[in-house]
């Protein structure tokens, strides 16, 4: 089982009020293709919303977008109250992709001192240890720790990256399709452990996923199909809206919705 060690909620300006992610016209394109067609979203603070979607729909995409590294993006995207991508960023995101970002030849411990080292340099190494041992226990590693990386399952090297974006305390964490491969009782307690970052630190979590039944743990959510978002709202509101019994028949829904007008405006423009 997962423990989380508690920090103080954050306060000061940026605490409340303004959304933790604003996005007006955002738009990408990579190559010949437009992978996002001008969306509009927020990301409420303090809250676990889901960017849920069919693989290729464009979440990895955005979500680089909103932590800054991706190119050729046009629109407004602000971030914590900068535009994306903003050094001072830089400390306040926690970003996990969804390859494993961990030295194989390097132990857990190693991995989390080094990116540690990077992430406050100058930090005396008492103080470096003890958020290693914090992240270690978040993720449930600390019987791990000295083992190397590249002895670890895929679902254990899934949580040292998760353990690194937790190394700074991040106000923002963004997680592409963290659970993935993983089995039900790890994605269960990686999802209490979501919800308590977000109850007792006050953080925002943008957590991505093509698995429906993962809709049904998040506060809200944004739908994505082929570059567009269908539904920005509440698990409740999407359900009472479609008159649907899931989450993933609410979808479904929306999707037969946006491809009936689509025909309609083509045959409009015929």
């Amino acid at each position: 089982m997962m423990n989380y060690v508690s920090d103080p909620p954050r306060t000061g300006p940026d605490a409340t009020g303004s959304p933790a992610v604003r996005a007006e016209g955002l738009t990408v394109v990579r190559g010949p293709r437009t992978v996002l067609h001008g969306i509009d979203f927020t990301v409420p603070r303090g809250q676990v919303t889901g960017l849920l979607g069919p693989s290729g729909c464009g979440k990895s995409t955005l979500m680089r977008a909103i932590v800054g590294t991706q190119a050729k993006v046009t629109g407004t995207l602000d971030v914590l109250g900068h535009p994306a991508g903003h050094p001072t960023l830089r400390t306040r995101i926690g970003y996990v992709t969804q390859a494993p970002s961990v030295y194989d030849d390097l132990t857990l411990r190693q991995n989390l001192d080094y990116f540690a080292a990077i992430l406050a340099p100058g930090r005396a190494s008492a103080e470096r240890r003890h958020g290693v041992d914090r992240v270690l226990a978040d993720v449930d590693l600390t019987s791990h720790a000295d083992a190397l990386a590249g002895n670890l399952s895929g679902g254990q090297r899934s949580r040292v990256s998760l353990a690194v974006a937790l190394l700074g305390t991040p106000e923002l964490l963004v997680l592409d399709e963290p659970t993935v491969g993983l089995d039900p009782v790890l994605r269960r307690d990686l999802w209490n452990l979501f919800h308590t970052i977000a109850a007792e630190r006050g953080a925002t979590l943008l957590i991505s996923s093509h698995v429906m039944d993962e809709a049904e743990r998040c506060h809200r959510l944004l739908l994505m199909r082929e570059g567009e978002i269908l539904a920005d709202d509440t698990p409740d509101a999407l359900r009472t809206r479609t008159r649907s019994d899931t989450v993933e028949a609410a979808f479904l829904h929306l999707v037969d919705e946006a491809v009936a007008a689509a025909n309609r405006k083509e045959e409009t423009a015929r």
